[in-house]
């Protein structure tokens, strides 16, 4: 497999600008560590749960012992080979592979070893009272080390799967796809079936065959969730595939050769994982789809995309990330243009016998009291006109749509239909026949100012 020069580079130098001394200082930790490290990835990682307390405990143990061990010699001599370490850790990531685990499991074990070392080194520097710029420094070092350890673990990881780092993203990206298509429907008619209450199974029925999803899934260890987040991506215009500058969870899938780029993140996406998308994606703008079943996950990327556009569009306020989840109403409304402007158009049938500008006008106040409920004053804050005002429009609304306005139900589609209407207008994308506010606000006849 074709290794990139940044990681060639990294597995001969140093791991960052640390002192060479401070290896006097770390050799003696380094059996605590590696028992600390143990007892804190059992805990955390429960498919390493049996490994760790059988007969493999020994040979992992083994395993981070010799990667503390390298890290420590880098430090006191940057020419000190790695190749133990490297092929350790290319025989690690095969024997996940064999084992039939994803590499998450071992990217859960590999930060949760650096949080312990990270720990460690904290309590050491206490103790020998070194300056916190050092502490900052070796924790530089350990991520990085950390991402070589990751690196090299892929590697045996992909060749013991049988094929290059792009035939394995090919089927990852091809498992993405089953997903989308609705296969994940059969597993989980599988998951669930079985004889009904009070039957009895078939004697001669045995075990279902796994689905093309399961199939494919067991092949590049990826682990079925039962519920998924589809992540909606903004394109690179004139690229022929999205690049991310920082690097995606394991078990996240992704098409990013897709004109419509995407994600699939398993399970929620709570803080750190919400962190992970920020660093990878680096400012690009992205939208977060609702968290549904396996089965749902078409939909789940329908709504993120849809969302995207009217992030684009200027109808949801544009930020790095957002989430469907804060604008199910807006998606709503905006869903079919079409039909809410046959609503908008009915709704307000009553108003069209006026002029474009008293339109207008009494539109704006009538979607004003319909979402605030709010008094002459509280409106007439909101439209910036006199409360005096406000008093005269809502005067002319009621005259011209007074047993709508007096029908809940109806009241409720009028507020619908000006809602999506609203949203429309602040996207830019005014429905056919709406015109800006002409004029001035007519007079109020005399007689008629006050009430």
């Amino acid at each position: 497999m074709v290794q990139s020069a940044a990681a060639s580079r990294a597995r001969t130098q140093a791991p960052g600008a640390l002192p060479q001394e401070l290896a006097s200082v770390m050799w003696p930790e380094l059996p605590v560590v590696a028992e600390e490290m143990m007892q804190e990835i059992g805990r955390a990682v429960p498919e390493y749960r049996p490994l760790l307390e059988g007969s493999y405990r020994t040979v992992l143990l083994h395993c981070v012992r010799q990667n503390l061990t390298s890290f420590v010699e880098l430090v006191a001599d940057p020419t000190a080979s790695t190749a133990e370490r490297d092929q350790l850790c290319r025989r690690l990531g095969a024997f996940e592979a064999h084992e039939g685990r994803g590499l998450h499991c071992l990217q859960s074990a590999l930060r949760i070893g650096a949080r312990v070392g990270l720990r460690r080194a904290t309590t050491v520097g206490t103790r020998y009272n070194l300056p916190a710029s050092l502490i900052v420094a070796f924790a530089d070092a350990v991520f990085a080390y950390t991402d070589v350890i990751e690196s090299l673990c892929r590697e045996g990881y992909v060749a013991a799967k049988g094929g290059g780092e792009d035939a394995w993203e090919s089927q990852r990206g091809r498992l993405l796809r089953l997903i989308l298509a609705g296969v994940a429907d059969a597993v989980g008619t599988r998951r669930g079936s079985g004889p009904a209450d009070g039957q009895r199974a078939p004697a001669d029925s045995g075990p279902a065959p796994p689905s093309p999803l399961a199939e494919l899934a067991r092949r590049v260890g990826w682990r079925i969730p039962e519920r998924v987040t589809l992540v909606a991506l903004s394109p690179d215009a004139g690229r022929n595939g999205l690049r991310l500058p920082g690097r995606l969870d394991e078990d996240v899938l992704a098409e990013l050769g897709d004109q419509r780029p995407h994600l699939l993140v398993p399970g929620e996406i709570d803080g750190p994982r919400t962190a992970m998308l920020e660093t990878a994606l680096a400012g690009r703008r992205a939208v977060l789809g609702v968290t549904v079943e396996l089965g749902g996950a078409a939909d789940s990327l329908r709504w993120a995309r849809q969302a995207l556009s009217l992030v684009e569009s200027g109808a949801l306020p544009r930020a790095g990330l957002t989430r469907c989840e804060d604008h199910l109403v807006t998606l709503w409304l905006m869903g079919d243009p079409a039909l809410a402007e046959r609503l908008a158009v009915r709704q307000l049938a009553p108003l069209s016998g006026l002029t474009p500008g008293q339109r207008e006008r009494l539109v704006d106040t009538l979607r004003t009291w319909l979402t605030t409920r709010g008094t002459a004053a509280q409106m007439a804050e909101i439209l910036h006109v006199h409360p005096q005002t406000v008093r005269y429009r809502m005067r002319a609304l009621k005259r011209v749509m007074g047993a709508q306005l007096g029908d809940p139900d109806q009241r409720f589609a009028t507020e619908l239909a000006l809602r999506a209407q609203h949203l429309r207008r602040r996207a830019g994308t005014r429905p056919p026949g709406a015109v800006h506010a002409q004029g001035r606000e007519p007079e109020l006849p005399r007689g008629h100012e006050g009430g």
